[in-house]
């Protein structure tokens, strides 16, 4: 990594106490030679956040997607069991499904080699001529996947962190939001020009709220840095005041109903490395996802949750559409930013500017960053 170690002074000054500290390089962001590693060391080993049961929700439901450029498929089989998978014919590697649905069996287009719902061999044309071929012992490699409170994590590792103790503090600190009591409102996706830890930095970063959201929500917002939990693992957990995601700030619901004894202005924000930051409201909750696809893009996914009865409310749909316009309008406001800052990185003339105190979580995430991808350097 002699790109990154060539600027020893700025990783040492990223390394100091907050009140200290500068910001890192801009080669962390805009490396190809980084964004590979940090695939390796983070996106390839870690559990990864990419969805909701619920849809999933009958039997023979699937849907096949790239996650990080690697094809994937997640089914519910007949028994109900969610499962993951290769999408890749374990004959010669053609994915077997594409799009969503519901299904029976997943057939290869190629040779027509059939897989059932959990992934196992049903059938392989002109296979039994084949000294050996035991259709049994062939099935749909599968990915490791965990379930918490209603949410779906993946991990592509062979033998990732258990997830009970990978997940621990987002149970302790966010059980309280009962997600699993909640259910999938909308799912919004946006690419970004810019690098995946940009994203979540930005979302962490309450010094800038003021300022760049003071016409929308920064005037129904209060905080301080003694609110910022910091985690070992380089997570974050954030308590503070703020109003409902909705233009005049009021909820267009009500208080979910395991946060009535919460005032109206309750919030949290989480941040669990790599991929995931939760928001919750008194109202909703907020799963939002980035997945780099270059140092310089990446791919978001925002996951919106409500109580599972306020779908019974008739205009439903059109309060969640207020709700998502007021999300996306602060999201372009950020936007603006954060791509901004990612055309800077690559710049000769780039030089990294002194931390404030109210970028104790940055501070935390980047040093906890540091720590993982280059050890002990300075």
């Amino acid at each position: 990594m002699d790109e990154i170690v060539s600027d020893k002074l700025n990783i040492a000054a990223t390394r100091e106490s907050v009140d200290r500290a500068q910001h890192l390089p801009g080669n962390i962001y805009s490396s190809e030679e980084i964004h590979l590693r940090e695939l390796e060391e983070y996106f390839y080993q870690d559990w990864l956040y990419i969805g909701r049961e619920e849809q999933f929700e009958n039997p023979g439901d699937f849907e096949a997607r790239r996650i990080l450029n690697r094809p994937v498929l997640i089914s519910r089989d007949k028994d109900g069991n969610l499962g993951a998978f290769r999408n890749m014919c374990v004959h010669r590697g053609a994915e077997v499904a594409e799009g969503k649905g519901n299904t029976r069996h997943f057939k290869c287009p190629y040779h027509g080699w059939t897989y059932d719902l959990s992934g196992n061999l049903l059938g392989a044309a002109y296979m039994k001529d084949s000294e050996g071929f035991n259709p049994r012992s062939c099935r749909l490699s599968e990915i490791k996947l965990e379930i918490w409170r209603g949410n779906i994590f993946i991990s592509f590792a062979e033998e990732p962190r258990p997830f009970n103790e990978a997940i621990s503090e987002f149970e302790n600190d966010f059980a309280q939001l009962h997600t699993e009591k909640c259910r999938l409102a909308d799912v919004t996706k946006m690419t970004l020009n810019c690098n995946w830890k940009f994203l979540h930095e930005n979302l962490m970063d309450f010094y800038h709220v003021g300022v760049l959201h003071v016409n929308t929500f920064g005037a129904r917002f209060s905080w301080s840095p003694e609110n910022v939990s910091l985690k070992d693992d380089g997570g974050i957990t954030i308590r503070y005041d703020a109003a409902p995601s909705t233009p005049d700030g009021i909820s267009l619901f009500r208080k979910a109903p395991w946060l009535e004894s919460e005032e109206n202005s309750f919030a949290c924000t989480g941040f669990r490395l790599p991929n995931l930051t939760l928001f919750g409201r008194i109202d909703c909750v907020k799963m939002i996802s980035a997945w780099p696809v270059g140092p310089n893009k990446c791919e978001v996914y925002i996951h919106l949750l409500v109580p599972e009865e306020f779908f019974d409310d008739p205009q439903f749909e059109e309060k969640i559409k207020v709700y998502k316009d007021y999300q996306l309008k602060i999201y372009e406001e950020d936007r603006s930013m954060i791509e901004s800052m990612q055309k800077a990185m690559a710049l000769p003339d780039y030089v990294p500017g002194r931390m404030s105190v109210m970028e104790k979580a940055i501070h935390h995430f980047l040093n906890g960053y540091l720590d993982r991808m280059f050890g002990g350097e300075k």
